[in-house]
């Protein structure tokens, strides 16, 4: 605070020298543009007024004329106006002063010269010489006054070149005065902070230097540092010397510690343990006595049994007793408690302490139990002339930790070296029995074991055989469950995500921006990708039950490069990958097959393609095979089309060793933790199982640093007539067999596509009263939002008793959209108690779940639902179904 103090003081002082500098600079300034102002008006006025009254003179004498006479009269009138102004001006500079006075008599006597009156000058009118006269005394006169003012105006000039000169004298001075005072004020602060910072960084650095030192010494903590001062760095000194004496102690009790614990490694005799812990605890917490007791069985009766001793007596009131009982005395009572007795008021007939050369009362009497597994298996007592400190109880508490480990270690030794005692007798005694039986039983034996080992091996197959069934059955329903739960829980806020984000990209409000679009793309098209993920695990348990099926129908092969065009272009371009399709001229343009499998199965493919492609180029070319790669490849298509779709890659190829096990589920080329590409590795797995059940298959080439070329081969199958379904387990033997080769395909009213109307959509819709029965507030939000938009008059209940008592409060109700899953009451009965009323038996209800399982429809259907939509929503799907039902 002086330092700063002393820096304000002097940068005060110079501001104030400073400021009057500065005043006394403007007054000088001032008084020169003022008074040489003024001094230079007036004397042009002086002039003016003087050649005022010679040309009115003239004037008049020349032409006689009176008009002429009135600038004389002015400027007669005027001039001593102005010369008595320039000699008050002029008053501090006699030269100044004297110049005036010749130059008034100058003007007064060119007055009088010239007659100074009307009448005068009247007649001088008449007298030509007078005339001549007065015209050459003018001119004279008029002269010598001129001369004197530009002599006076000449000597004002210097004045003000003297004063301007003063004004840049004192500027400079100013100058050197303000370098001269930053001077000063850098040297006095230097000299202030050194003083100051001497004070303080001086001790710093000294304190600094003896924790160094303390640091460098090893083990020695015994230093101390000692500081004069009484501020902030006495604090921190005996800061620093509070942790000096607390790190002494902590090293002291981790010293001692370790002495203890290495005094009891080896120790095997429960005697020897006890005393050689007595006396390192008498030697460490200065104790003059010490007992210690085990817990033991002593004549039936559980309680502390004295093992050792330090300093005892002969056996009398001094040396103690050699049993307690549970809860008997202190000792007794510290075993039930587990807990330290310390008493420091000891009577004088408690114990006393003897030596050779007297004795005395103890003091302080610390009783301390040893506890291994929640449970006092010894304690230990101690008495001391002096008061147990606390750094000693510390010690004792950390001592604890330990020792009862340790006592429980050679406890259990004794015991195991007793029962391996016992044991080896009984083992010599059983040796010999056997050696008397063994050559009588030795082929009974055999024939029993051999008995023996074959009926455990029937029985243990026997019981592997029902467990392997049991557990392959709870497996199977277990993994049902747990698909249509994980599919609900992963699909309900999928839905949301979709239908909002498909709002956004749609951006019917015009209110976003084409990257507020774009990122909403972006959303729904991660979106898909979580829903394709989920449909491939999905996939993977349908194709392992057997009960996925396939849907053949009619694809235009020709749109397929624009659908992976659009799928897969910008990943190229963000990879910096050469992205090429070749589609042969010979590929119809109409081919039969399940579009959706085969869309997977590409996807998949080139997925993988620019995934393990970091340059180069992803090459995709759809040509149709020959008769001989048919016979090679898919025999039991010979007669049929088939179409051949490479996807050639430059990327990291596969190792040879590893091409076998990529097409497993769940195992990569890579299947360490640390693996550089992720994934779950179902895709080709699927993969594969989709090109089986598509008649087809799927054919590897791989170098591993050059690329691979995977080839999925597919027949063209004939379109299916509807109402006649037909399992993958089935499609292989329906594929073989076919003649005029006609799948069955699925039919399902939900899965209909119904093209959304025009805008006649918005009228249909528009004041139509729809029910939202969902306890998911995203579903809702996301529904809500998307049906305003159509003009629906949206209600919404959480549950199906929420259902029941909103359509009670409001019969026109038009159509319900019906939740599955859902708390206090779900889907299934809400729809079966509204059907049995009457007033709503023809109110369509369309059930809505995220299980998406195989059985869920025809329970909805059964339930009493109109119809049935899968979670995720498409809005343009569900709309349409909509439409449908509530123009019905």
């Amino acid at each position: 605070m002086i330092g700063y103090a002393f820096i304000i003081f002097c940068l005060t002082l110079s501001f104030v020298l400073v400021i009057q500098q500065l005043a006394a600079m403007q007054r000088d300034r001032n008084y020169v543009i003022e008074h040489d102002f003024a001094v230079n008006r007036e004397s042009n006025l002086l002039e003016k007024y003087v050649m005022d009254m010679e040309n009115g003179q003239r004037g008049y004498l020349l032409t006689g004329e009176a008009k002429y006479l009135e600038p004389y009269t002015t400027g007669q009138t005027k001039w001593r106006d102005s010369f008595n102004q320039l000699r008050e001006l002029t008053s501090d500079t006699p030269v100044q002063e004297k110049n005036l006075i010749a130059l008034k008599e100058s003007i007064e006597n060119w007055l009088i010269q010239t007659g100074g009156t009307l009448p005068t000058m009247r007649n001088g009118l008449e007298n030509e010489s007078y005339f001549n006269f007065t015209f050459f005394i003018t001119h004279q006169s008029i002269l010598d006054i001129r001369s004197q003012l530009n002599r006076f105006r000449g000597l004002e000039m210097g004045f003000v070149k003297e004063r301007a000169a003063h004004l840049d004298a004192q500027n400079e001075m100013l100058i050197n005065s303000l370098f001269v005072m930053l001077g000063v004020v850098i040297i006095f602060s230097l000299l202030a902070a050194l003083l100051i910072s001497r004070s303080i960084v001086g001790t710093i650095k000294q304190v600094t230097k003896s924790i160094i030192k303390l640091s460098s010494m090893k083990r020695d903590r015994s230093k101390r540092i000692h500081v004069t001062m009484n501020d902030e760095v006495k604090d921190l000194a005996d800061a620093t010397n509070m942790l000096l004496e607390s790190q002494e102690e902590i090293e002291w009790q981790q010293r001692k510690l370790t002495e203890v614990v290495h005094m009891l490694q080896g120790i095997s005799n429960l005697e020897m343990l006890g005393t050689s812990f007595i006396r390192k605890a008498a030697e460490l917490f200065g104790a003059s006595f010490g007992v210690f007791y085990i817990r033991s069985v002593h004549e039936s009766r559980v309680g502390m049994l004295r093992m050792a001793d330090y300093a005892a007596m002969e056996e009398g009131v001094e040396a103690g007793k050699t049993f307690f009982r549970l809860g008997e005395g202190l000792i007794g009572q510290c075993a039930i408690e587990k807990r330290i007795v310390h008493l420091t008021h000891v009577p004088e007939t408690y114990i006393r302490l003897k030596s050779g050369l007297g004795s005395a009362t103890a003091q302080s009497i610390l009783i301390v139990p040893i506890i291994h597994n929640q449970e006092v298996i010894a304690i230990m007592e101690l008495a001391s002339f002096d008061k147990f400190t606390a750094l000693q109880l510390s010690l004792m508490d950390d001592i604890l930790e330990v020792l009862g480990t340790i006592v429980h270690s050679v406890q259990t030794r004794v015991e195991v070296e007793r029962l391996l005692g016992e044991y080896q007798a009984m083992t010599e005694e059983l040796q010999i029995q056997q050696e008397e039986l063994h050559l009588t039983n030795e082929r009974l034996e055999e024939r029993n074991r051999y008995a023996d080992e074959r009926t455990r091996e029937l029985e243990h197959m026997k019981v592997s055989f029902e467990e392997h069934a049991i557990q392959l059955e709870l497996s199977s329903r277990y993994k049902s469950e747990f698909l249509a739960n994980m599919s609900h829980e992963l699909r309900t806020p999928l839905n949301s995500i979709l239908i909002l984000s498909q709002m956004l990209q749609e951006n019917n409000s015009r209110t976003l921006t084409h990257d507020e679009q774009e990122y909403a793309r972006v959303i729904h098209s991660s979106g898909n990708d979580l829903l394709l993920l989920i449909n491939d695990i999905l996939d993977l348990s349908k194709v392992e039950a057997g009960k996925l099926d396939i849907h053949i129908g009619e694809l235009r092969a020709d749109w397929l490069p624009e659908l992976l065009l659009g799928h897969f272009e910008k990943v190229a371009e963000q990879r910096k990958l050469t992205f090429q399709i070749e589609m042969d001229t010979q590929v119809p343009k109409i081919f039969y097959t399940d579009e959706q499998r085969l869309s997977q199965i590409l996807k998949n493919l080139l997925s993988n393609a620019f995934k393990f492609t970091h340059q180069g180029s992803v090459h995709v070319a759809f040509r149709m095979c020959s008769v001989e790669q048919i016979v090679e490849m898919l025999p039991s298509a010979l007669h049929m089309e088939v179409m051949a779709v490479s996807v050639r890659d430059t990327g990291i190829g596969i190792a040879t060793d590893k091409q076998e096990i990529i097409f497993e589920p769940f195992l990569q080329a890579d299947g360490t933790t640390n693996r550089k590409y992720g994934g779950t590795g179902l895709g080709l797995s699927i993969s594969r199982e989709l090109a089986r059940l598509l008649g087809g298959c799927i054919q590897m080439q791989s170098t591993e640093g050059k690329g691979s070329t995977f080839t999925l081969y597919v027949p063209s199958l004939p379109p299916l007539p509807e109402g006649v379904t037909i399992a993958h387990k089935e499609a292989a033997v329906a594929i073989d067999s076919m003649s005029n080769d006609y799948f069955i395909r699925e039919y399902s009213e939900s899965s209909e596509i119904i093209p959304k109307c025009e805008d006649s959509t918005n009228n249909q819709f528009k004041g139509r009263k729809v029910l939202v029965v969902d306890d998911d507030v995203r579903n809702v939000f996301a529904l809500c939002n998307a049906f305003e938009q159509e003009g629906i008059i949206v209600s919404v209940a959480q549950n199906g008793q929420e259902c029941l008592e909103l359509l009670a409060k409001d019969p026109s109700i038009e159509l319900i959209l019906m939740d599955i899953m859902m708390p206090v009451m779900d889907g299934y009965e809400a729809m079966r108690l509204i059907r049995k009323n009457n007033h709503y038996a023809n109110v369509p209800m369309i059930a809505l779940t995220a299980k998406a399982m195989k059985q869920d429809r025809e329970i909805c259907l059964q339930a009493g639902a109109s119809d049935y939509i899968s979670k995720p929503l498409h809005m343009s799907q569900l709309l349409s179904l909509m439409q449908v039902w509530l123009s019905k």
